[in-house]
């Protein structure tokens, strides 16, 4: 074995400053570039990241230290590694996840450990993406004591937060749980939330998580911080208490009339109209209804008390109630006279009632229970007295039930009962996601009490969620919604294995119900097994009337359905502003069924600007195809496995070509999957000859059984035709993914490299072996 070399003068004595840099760091700073450029290396991630604004001053640039730190410490390939434009701030983000979560041991490395480095404290303001996963021990840490400075770094930092493979949790965590939601969305800057892979869902955590992110929280002895209440939300008491009595008096003035008008007490049975199959029967109870909205505009308490503690109720700004334990009836009533309403605060805090506090050892900050309709108490005005008309009534367990108006009677006041004044609203996230998470129709049922008044929401996305019938509940949810002025939706992607609708029924459902969104998307695997049913309660969506809508964007997958283009017609014709269609897996159920699709598209749609067919059979339908290729205001145009040329001619191909050549409006040409080959790659070169007047920018033959010749013959004839135009063309992107260009791999790179000179190539090492039946069907 060959002795190690001797170590130079100059690395001996950086690797003796770096260890000394407690004392030695102002005078580091003051080196010229060419020594700290030696030097920036040896640093501690500390120090390093420190080192930014001298290393500035120097003309020098961390970023190749961070990324070779990267390599060192993690040891794998990001993925996206090109698109990453800081490597700082990827590597402090992975390495507080992975301290976080136990997977990076500090002392692995020298440069992770310095006397003046604390991990998480130090990495949290670059943080901006957080995954909780598991058992949510994340959480326990984050909300731990001595981790308080690193949670106020967070709310500043963190945009995103996601919950992945979650698993039961106990008492503890919840608390943890509820601590961090309070600090990183209700006083912080987290905007989206996102759920993942959770097969089996522990319901009550589930439902904890939905309503902080809506923005709901109760007040008391579960917010707390070393058992001391919220530290923003005491500064929020504060300031009310510091209010003059005539501020105090016009913000709580509609309580001390709580009740006492009555006409406060028509609105519940019209309230109850306005959610259609989503009643509460048996099973777990919604436990949100009748608080107004946490950033919808101010409203009057008259407008609020008029709402009561129901599911099924959504009327105006009505949307929860979260639910806490009291002792008794009178504490409840002793803390009603106490509390104000936060009507039009996006983030404030009910004052802590100076009364008997809940149990400390609640579960936690919301009760989830079990709570049976009780129609005659909720909506008996005679019994209704005086405080009592907008209350909330739950139990504390499954197995014992409290649905009157008498409070606690039922129970002898232990279950308790809380004023829906005591769930206070605070600022809501504006993107929800939920992936793999199959919910329970009460589940359901509380999502639409939430999305009915969370006029800060402005993307929202169910895929695979066991939707079917519960459709109900969410048209429910958007039509509540869409009376707010102020609502902020404008994304609703669905997905799952089937629909309780045809498609095209569900989204003239959707957009009758809410005609504001610009992007809706509707994907399903399976053909609806109730088709020609209606959800109970709605009309039938094929003679949905919709009114003109905002829509620009509209994809819809069909489980292998017949596309009736006099069906979706309709949808066209109240969408003027459309400038982007995807079809999926459709059928045509005719030969003029296409042709009847873009004269519709035509006639209704004149902005539209991208087309998109995915998996639909277009090997009849070569006159469309063309009309497609023609269109003068089309951008962008998609055939992905559409078989293009299973029955064609040559000729086909040559009228293609002929076609895009003379269009000047087309940019991008996407057609992966037709099984091209490599003569039809060749030929496809000619659209960039000299007699062209395409603008075609980009060309995707992904997947099309192209060999490593073939994309050779295809580069010189490109080169030829810019040769001829004299440089001037305008084809920036090429797509090669999952095409045969592992068959010979001098060739390819050949190809690869004479066509990058020409512009942006986009391929990927495919295993060809893989493709061996498609192989055989082109030979």
């Amino acid at each position: 074995m060959a002795a190690e070399e001797p170590r130079s003068l100059f690395a001996l004595s950086a690797a003796a400053v770096s260890r000394s840099m407690g004392a030695l760091e102002r005078d580091v700073w003051a080196l010229p570039g060419h020594l700290l450029r030696g030097l920036l290396p040896l640093l501690s991630v500390f120090h390093l990241e420190r080192a930014e604004a001298a290393a500035r001053r120097a003309g020098l640039s961390t970023q190749p230290v961070w990324r070779q730190l990267w390599d060192d410490v993690m040891k794998t390939r990001p993925p996206n590694a090109k698109n990453i434009t800081c490597w700082r701030k990827k590597f402090l983000e992975t390495f507080f996840s992975n301290v976080l979560h136990g997977v990076l041991d500090v002392s692995s490395d020298r440069r992770l450990s310095d006397p003046h480095f604390s991990p998480l404290l130090h990495s949290s303001p670059h943080v901006s993406q957080l995954t909780l996963c598991n058992t949510l021990q994340g959480a326990l840490e984050l909300a731990a004591e001595h981790n308080q400075k690193v949670l106020e770094n967070l709310a500043v930092s963190l945009r995103t937060l996601k919950f992945q493979h979650l698993l039961s949790s106990d008492q503890s965590v919840r608390r943890s749980l509820v601590l961090l939601l309070h600090r990183l969305i209700h006083h912080g800057s987290v905007n989206q939330v996102s759920m993942y892979s959770w097969p089996v869902p522990d319901t009550v955590l589930l439902i904890l998580i939905l309503s902080m992110s809506a923005g709901f929280c109760r007040l008391g002895n579960a917010i707390t911080y070393r058992s001391s209440p919220c530290g923003l939300c005491r500064e929020e008491e504060k300031a009310q208490s510091q209010e003059s009595p005539h501020e105090r008096a016009e913000r709580g003035c509609c309580d001390e009339g709580e009740g006492s008008d009555g006409k406060n007490k028509e609105a519940p049975a019209e309230a109850d109209t306005e959610v259609n199959g989503c009643q509460t029967d048996g099973g777990l109870s919604s436990v949100l209804s009748g608080l107004t909205s946490p950033l919808q505009n101010p409203v009057s308490e008259e407008s609020s008390s008029k709402v009561p503690c129901d599911p099924t109720s959504v009327q105006g700004g009505s949307s929860l109630c979260i639910l806490d334990q009291l002792s008794c009836q009178r504490v409840l009533r002793k803390k009603r006279r106490r509390l104000k309403p936060a009507v039009g605060k996006k983030r404030c805090c009910l004052r802590q009632s100076r009364g008997p506090q809940a149990d400390p050892e609640d579960l936690y900050d919301f009760v989830f229970t079990v709570a049976r309709e009780d129609n005659s108490g909720l909506f008996d005005k005679n019994s209704t007295t005086e405080g009592e008309n907008a209350e909330s009534w739950t139990s504390l367990s499954t197995g014992s039930l409290c649905t009157g108006h008498a409070g606690c009677k039922k129970r002898g006041g232990s279950a308790g009962i809380f004023s829906l004044k005591a769930a206070k609203c605070f600022r809501s996230v504006s993107t929800l996601e939920l992936f793999s998470i199959p919910l329970t129709g009460e589940t359901w049922r509380t999502l639409s009490n939430l999305l009915s008044s969370w006029v800060s929401l402005e993307n929202l996305v169910l895929c695979y969620n066991g939707l079917d019938a519960n459709i109900s509940c969410i048209l429910s949810a958007l039509r509540a919604l869409s009376r707010h002025s102020d609502c902020q939706l404008r994304v609703l992607r669905l997905s799952d294995v089937s629909s309780h609708l045809p498609c095209v029924d569900l989204v003239r459902c959707i957009l009758s119900a809410f005609p504001r969104l610009h992007t809706l998307s509707v994907s399903f695997d399976l053909k609806t097994q109730l088709e020609g049913k209606r959800p109970e309660g709605n009309p039938s969506c094929s003679e949905a009337e919709i009114p003109e809508s905002c829509l620009e964007q509209l994809e819809i997958r069909f489980p292998r359905e017949p596309l009736h283009t006099t069906f979706l017609l309709p949808v066209l014709k109240a969408s003027k502003s459309l400038q982007q269609l995807s079809l999926e897996s459709a059928t045509l159920p005719g030969p003029q069924e296409l042709g009847l699709l873009l004269e519709a598209l035509r006639e209704c749609n004149p902005h539209l600007k991208k087309m998109g067919f995915y998996d639909v059979n277009l090997a009849q339908h070569q006159k469309e195809v063309l009309l497609l290729l023609q269109d003068p205001v089309l951008q962008e145009i998609t055939f992905s496995f559409c078989r293009l040329f299973e029955s064609s001619t040559a000729e086909f191909l040559s009228e293609i070509i002929n076609a895009v050549k003379r269009n000047s409006s087309l940019k991008s040409l996407r057609l992966p999957g037709n099984r091209l080959g490599n003569d039809r790659l060749v030929a496809l070169a000619g659209i960039f000859s000299e007699d062209s007047s395409s603008s075609l920018c980009r060309l995707d033959v992904s997947s099309n059984c192209i060999k490593p010749d073939g994309l050779l013959e295809f580069t010189k004839k490109l080169e030829d035709h810019i040769q001829q135009r004299g440089g001037q063309i305008q084809f920036t992107h090429l797509c090669l993914f999952q095409n045969w260009l592992d068959q010979d791999a001098e060739t390819a790179q050949e190809a690869l490299r004479r066509l990058k000179a020409v512009c942006t190539v986009v391929s990927d090492s495919w295993d060809s072996s893989q493709a061996f039946a498609d192989y055989v069907s082109v030979m």
